[in-house]
């Protein structure tokens, strides 16, 4: 492989001198460098957009979202999977994060994982990935084994997929049904794809998950009225976020809370359609799940 032909190998010229730099000085040239990353995310915007439907679509019909990468990439990942638990209620097996080298090398890396196709392929085989599933193979450089192989798997199962890198024209892209590929110039410290690929790739997961969430009726307005309260501080949230959405102060948030089991949807119907927990749960399967359709604010 000719890696000087990769974009996320090539050398930044504005950086060459970084070691010479004071302290501000450097801080203030990666910070520029970083200022390119939101440019390239918006880019990709249409096919970003395309790809949170199709996400979203198949949500709705019982399938899942399975991210795959390696190192910074798979990590991402995974940090955005284990996230939907808590901020939207999805069951822990909704929204996956399969990493090569497996659960040790979300910590510590694992050399050679990502170098063999084959285990890309039977990770996802042990994942279980079928038809109903779209995969998010995610690869800075687009060229990872791994990662191929576990596309490659995906569309021989049937199921959808979605490419993330940062590499125009790359072998991710290609095998992608869906290519995204932000692409934010060299980095600061040549090849370090933790740096602006890692922070691009960020940007574009943080949209696909909490994007198909939206769409999925878990958002009223701008409010997380799908969290799961796991812990004081999200049990508060709960409670201004029915404060907010229902104009009620907060005794009447808790109690409407403590009546439906602490689900802040149907707290929000209670008190704005004033019924009781068992009508307010009704009302929202009627309207699949959305509140603005349940309040009668939509069409």
């Amino acid at each position: 492989m000719e890696w000087s032909s990769i974009k996320t190998e090539e050398r930044n010229q504005r950086t060459e001198r970084i070691d010479r730099l004071s302290t501000l000085e450097m801080v203030r040239l990666i910070n520029d460098e970083d200022k390119k990353t939101a440019l390239a995310v918006e880019r990709e915007a249409e096919r970003i957009a395309a790809a949170i439907d199709l996400i979203a679509a198949r949500l709705q019909e019982g399938g899942r979202l399975v991210y795959c990468g390696c190192g910074t990439s798979g990590r991402l990942g995974v940090l955005d999977a284990v996230e939907c638990p808590p901020t939207y209620s999805t069951d822990p097996g909704t929204v996956l994060g399969v990493i090569a080298g497996g659960y040790p090398a979300v910590f510590q890396a694992v050399e050679g994982a990502e170098d063999d196709p084959a285990l890309g392929e039977k990770d996802l085989r042990d994942a279980g990935f079928c038809e109903k599933d779209v995969l998010v193979g995610i690869a800075a450089s687009g060229r990872t084994p791994y990662v191929l192989g576990a596309m490659d798997y995906a569309k021989r199962a049937g199921g959808r997929v979605i490419g993330l890198s940062c590499s125009p024209g790359s072998p991710v892209e290609r095998a992608a049904e869906i290519a995204i590929t932000p692409v934010p110039g060299p980095e600061v410290i040549t090849g370090s794809t933790r740096m602006k690929s890692g922070t691009v790739q960020k940007m574009v997961l943080n949209m696909l998950s909490t994007g198909a969430m939206v769409r999925l009726g878990k958002v009223y307005g701008n409010l997380m009225v799908d969290v799961k309260p796991s812990n004081e501080k999200l049990a508060a949230r709960c409670r201004r976020i029915v404060c907010d959405a229902a104009g009620a102060g907060e005794a009447a948030a808790a109690e409407a809370l403590e009546q439906c089991g602490y689900r802040p949807k149907t707290a929000i119907v209670m008190l704005r359609r004033g019924v009781d927990a068992e009508r307010a749960e009704a009302l929202l399967e009627q309207a699949g799940g959305r509140v603005a359709a349940a309040l009668g604010e939509e069409g």
